[in-house]
């Protein structure tokens, strides 16, 4: 690990050092995001006044990511770099030692209301679950933070950038009341996932229970008996329709759970990550949202 720092760092050094905040020049404001829902913030907050990329490859596993001495190169060219923070994103704080002092960091963890993380009964641990993106105040907080850094390195933009980042905002209210009236008028208000589960703050924020096979960012593959059991008998118990897994993860357990209960296998966005497909499609935070509102529904009904 060493060795691959001190390479970048050679790579970063060779690079001419750049002005970040653009103000009134001619170039596009280069924004460089590490995953998809600061992405997503990002491009459709700038419209066509930016030039947004996401570091993290569509279809790749987040989890897994190593920077390239290429990535290195693209953030300290970025006038704004967007990163999660939490123990997944700890390759970042080598890299910022030596990014232009130019670049605008923007660590999302220091903007977010944050929760401890929880094991699947439930019980808090001592550090802060990574999963900020799951919650639409987030989201909120996350947009207003990323258009002001837009509107102080591009003033000439800055009231597209404002009015885009209150459009953006709009759209999660609205999704967030027709979670909130969706879930109001279900029967049941326990979500099953037979997977890892990158969902606490959604489901804390919108009042729901769950049940789940591993806590958020389980490296664990396979569940205790008495994990499967639990899940199997609440699922035959409470006639539950729907089983989730996690997308970008396979269904096997959630199959397993279903050919014993009768319930259909679901599939839940976490908006962590999208497949090349969906990127190439544009697809964006909200309308997998829109998806996973009309899955829930079907789930707690």
């Amino acid at each position: 690990m060493k060795r691959f720092f001190a390479l970048l760092l050679a790579v970063i050094l060779s690079v001419p050092a750049l002005c970040a905040c653009k103000g009134s020049g001619s170039e596009k404001l280069k924004i460089v995001a590490t995953i998809f829902p600061y992405y997503d913030i990002a491009r459709s907050v700038a419209g066509d006044k930016a030039e947004v990329s996401m570091l993290v490859p569509a279809g790749s596993e987040t989890h897994e990511y190593e920077p390239t001495p290429q990535d290195i190169v693209d953030i300290n060219k970025a006038d704004i770099f967007i990163y999660n923070g939490g123990e997944s994103d700890e390759w970042v704080n080598g890299i910022l030692e030596s990014v232009d002092s130019d670049v605008k960091v923007l660590k999302m963890f220091d903007v977010a209301d944050k929760l401890y993380e929880e094991d699947i009964d439930g019980n808090k641990g001592d550090e802060y679950d990574e999963h900020i993106w799951t919650s639409f105040s987030n989201m909120k907080l996350f947009t207003t933070a990323i258009s002001e850094s837009m509107q102080s390195c591009d003033s000439d933009n800055a009231e597209t950038y404002k009015s885009s980042a209150k459009s953006y905002i709009s759209d999660l209210e609205k999704l967030d009341g027709e979670f909130r009236s969706m879930i109001k008028a279900s029967t049941r208000k326990t979500m099953v996932v037979a997977d890892r589960f990158p969902l606490l703050y959604f489901v804390t924020e919108l009042g729901l229970d769950r049940i789940s096979a591993f806590p958020g960012c389980s490296t664990e593959t396979q569940p205790s008996i008495k994990t499967v059991k639990r899940i199997t008998d609440f699922v035959k118990d409470n006639d539950i329709p729907v089983v989730f897994h996690m997308d970008n993860t396979n269904e096997n357990l959630a199959k397993s759970i279903c050919d014993e209960t009768g319930a259909e296998v679901g599939v839940f966005y976490s908006c962590h990550n999208v497949t090349k497909k969906q990127f190439e499609d544009g697809v964006s935070y909200n309308s997998l949202m829109e998806i996973n509102l009309k899955s829930l529904k079907e789930a707690l009904n």
